[in-house]
């Protein structure tokens, strides 16, 4: 036994630590993992109390860049004293980073606890066993960077040439002779086929997702474990849509290098994390046509391009794809002032009009807006410019249009076909299998009797769904060629039409034009708008603003005119509004609110609407009656009592009093005198009556009398004329 391997340390526990970097290291070097867990034996040879493997760490690297848990649970048990040896198969099982290996050895040397390898035994309150120790750990992590640096050079050499292997994704495989080739599985590239067709019509990632599970037509996905890949069959997912859009193989280039990793510091350790994308020009290799491929580069370049403008959150200030809303020209409009692009506003209510705005640096505050234009006078008039434009190719379109409706729902048949086509071959496997088992293996023969019955069901149902296809496809009325050939000659009206789907608008805008630069002409009030078409050619167009403050001077009525007429009418908010577009001003100069129009209404004495509606719907309830006799003012049905105040029920005729002058036979000053004069009269609240004919301008009535020493005759029903009770005292002029 090493002499350094002393009583105290064999009365503690040993521990025994396995690690191998990698799960292709845990499944393929079996032989050096069976040489670390033999050093279990040669602790228990050496007498220690006990022996601990700890082997938490299998498949995990040492370099420091990914969490150990085996590695710390180690570290713990050291510091708890109780353990008298480390075993390792070599110093770099324990740690590849410095850090790690001499943070255990310190903790080791504390704890009087050995490290033991098949070399010998250290003990690291030795000096000289100390600087072996440490010359063991630096060459461990030297050791480690030189292979990184000797196997990633050797690596990027290979696939600088096309022939480093990787995991490719569907629809291609590696042949015999290292190249990468379409595979020859044609349910599997028919479907990565469609996902490119329905790309090129739909336009968008999404809509390409959602029409294959609206079809429910699988996708194929490729699963790793380690070194083994296998093919499955699974309902489509949106990244899995994504995934085969984004990667360059399908357009015939080989591309390595296009993820990174990033170093982040966690609770004081570093951690990789890997996935990030890099831009093309700092990927790795990419080689151009390299093998066959689903699209062309010059389709992948547009597909790349179309993704990006759908993303309309990253980068601001490029043209994006329109979502479906109401303004046609979501993502063309360009303001000709800043250069960015102009962002579309929608009224609060449905229906109402939108609106192309420029907030130009909205980043910094007091920036203010830059230019702003209403959406629907634009957007008829690009739409005309549009129309003229495609005119000459519009039956041709008609006749593609009618065909590719029956081509997609083609497609749909022909991949249930292609997937009943496998469902049968599956059907059919599983049935030999069950044929060949021994029947006396009655465990084995019902396992594979199910999956046999499964397999059928599969097959009977694609095959039901296929009949249902076929008999959606008879039931589809026909397309009638002649009445779409008409409105491709009358574009405007099919553009108008209320069937017509504001997408497909947007899209075939899309098409057509690539950006409108957008500025104000304050001299002509006109927008300029600068259409550039994919072409290559541009259009200028002037679209007139709508004109403010068109009032005519001359017919603006003043702010009491208006209030006496439209006062019984509308609310005071209404006024305010229809006052300050007329530019009626107060006396001050000042704009008109609620509050000032509601003062005004009170010093003219003009009811407010809400009691003129209370009127009359006490009038059409018949809660208002007329009293017995009189001529004088109506109560309230439900009244009675001193309090209540006096209510025209309907309208009538009563005798009121003007004040007349009369001149003396003699001559002199004119004598005011009473004069009766018969009036009709409408509603009333008991305040306020409505006099509907029997008064002119300038006729002033005598609403109350004041008595003052000696007692008279009250008029009949001793109340206001129009009624209410309360003497206000002189009079008032009518004709109101």
């Amino acid at each position: 036994m090493n002499p350094k391997i002393t009583p105290d340390h064999v009365s503690r526990a040993a521990v025994v630590y396995v690690r191998q970097s990698t799960m292709a290291q845990v499944t393929g070097n079996l032989e050096s993992q069976r040489r670390q867990y033999d050093l279990a034996k040669a602790a228990e040879a050496a007498g220690f109390a006990s022996v601990t493997v700890i082997d938490d760490d299998l498949g995990r690297s040492g370099s420091g860049t990914m969490q150990r848990p085996g590695f710390e649970r180690l570290v713990a048990m050291v510091c708890s004293g109780d353990v008298g040896a480390v075993y390792c198969i070599e110093a770099s099982r324990l740690a590849r980073n410095g850090r790690d290996w001499h943070h255990l050895i310190d903790l080791c040397a504390l704890a009087g606890a050995l490290v033991i390898d098949p070399d010998g035994a250290y003990d690291p309150r030795i000096v000289n066993d100390r600087l072996l120790l440490g010359l063991k750990g630096t060459m461990s992590e030297y050791e480690l960077s030189l292979m990184r640096q000797r196997g990633i050079a050797a690596r990027d050499s290979k696939a600088k040439r096309g022939e480093f292997r990787f995991m490719l994704p569907p629809g291609f495989c590696w042949s015999e002779a290292g190249k990468i080739e379409i595979d020859p599985d044609q349910h599997v590239a028919d479907t990565i086929r469609l996902v490119f067709t329905k790309f090129r019509e739909l336009g968008s990632a999404r809509q390409v997702f959602l029409w294959l599970r609206s079809a429910d037509i699988k996708m194929p996905i490729v699963l790793r474990n380690v070194d083994v890949c296998k093919l499955v069959w699974k309902s489509p997912a949106y990244h899995s849509v994504m995934q085969i859009l984004h990667n360059p193989l399908y357009a015939g280039a080989y591309a390595f290098g296009r993820r990174a990793q990033r170093t982040h510091i966690v609770d004081g350790r570093a951690r990789k994390v890997s996935g990030f994308a890099k831009p093309r020009d700092e990927w790795n290799v990419l080689l151009r046509d390299n093998h066959p491929g689903y699209i062309g580069w010059q389709e992948f370049e547009d597909n790349q391009k179309l993704l990006l403008e759908n993303a309309h959150m990253k980068k601001n200030c490029a043209r994006k794809s329109a979502r479906g809303g109401r303004a046609l020209l979501t993502g063309l409009m360009r303001c000709g002032r800043c250069g960015r692009m102009m962002r579309v506003f929608y009224g609060m209510g449905k229906g109402n009009a939108h609106r192309y705005q420029c907030r130009g640096d909205d980043a910094h505050v007091g920036a203010g807006l830059c230019i702003g234009i209403g959406g629907v006078r634009v957007d008829r008039a690009v739409a005309l410019q549009m129309l003229e434009a495609i005119s000459n190719r519009a039956v041709e379109a008609a006749i593609f249009a009618s065909d590719q409706v029956e081509r997609s729902q083609k497609d749909i048949v022909a991949a249930v076909e292609r997937e009943l086509e496998a469902a049968r071959y599956e059907a059919s496997l599983a049935g030999r299998r069950y044929e060949l088992v021994d029947p006396q293996k009655r465990h084995v023969a019902r396992e594979l009797e199910a999956r046999w019955n499964n397999a059928l069901e599969r097959v009977a149902g694609l095959e039901q769904r296929i009949e249902e296809l076929s008999a959606i496809s008879v039931a589809r009325p026909k397309i009638d060629r002649a009445r779409l050939l008409q409105l491709a000659h009358d574009l405007p009206a099919a553009w108008n039409a209320p069937s017509s789907d504001t997408r497909t608008k947007q899209r075939l805008i899309h098409i057509l034009v690539h950006e409108i630069v957008c500025n104000l002409d304050d001299v002509t009030n006109e927008a300029v708008l600068l259409i550039h078409w994919t072409g290559g050619r541009h259009t200028e167009v002037r679209v007139p603003r709508v004109k403010t403050g068109r009032y005519p001077s001359d017919m603006a009525p003043t702010a009491v005119e208006v209030i006496r007429k439209l006062a019984g009418h509308w609310p005071d908010r209404e006024l305010a509004v229809s006052l300050n577009r007329m530019r009626c001003k107060t006396n001050d100069g000042e704009t008109w609110t609620t509050v000032r129009v509601r003062e005004m209404r009170e010093r003219g004495e003009e009811p407010s609407p809400q009691i003129r509606a209370k009127m009359r719907e006490l009038f059409q309830s018949g809660a208002m009656q007329r009293p017995a006799g009189g001529e004088g003012g109506f109560r309230g049905g439900g009244g009675g009592g001193g309090g209540s105040r006096p209510r025209s029920a309907q309208p009538s005729s009563r005798t009121v009093y003007l004040l007349a002058t009369n001149v003396p036979p003699g001559g002199g000053d004119p004598i005011p005198l009473p004069q009766a004069a018969r009036v009709k009269t409408g509603i009333s609240d008991g305040s306020f009556t409505e006099v509907t004919d029997g008064l002119k301008d300038g006729d002033t009535v005598i609403t109350a009398v004041k008595i003052t020493q000696v007692e008279a005759a009250a008029p009949p029903g001793g109340q206001r004329p129009f009624g209410g009770g309360g003497g206000f005292g002189g009079g008032r002029r009518g004709g109101r």
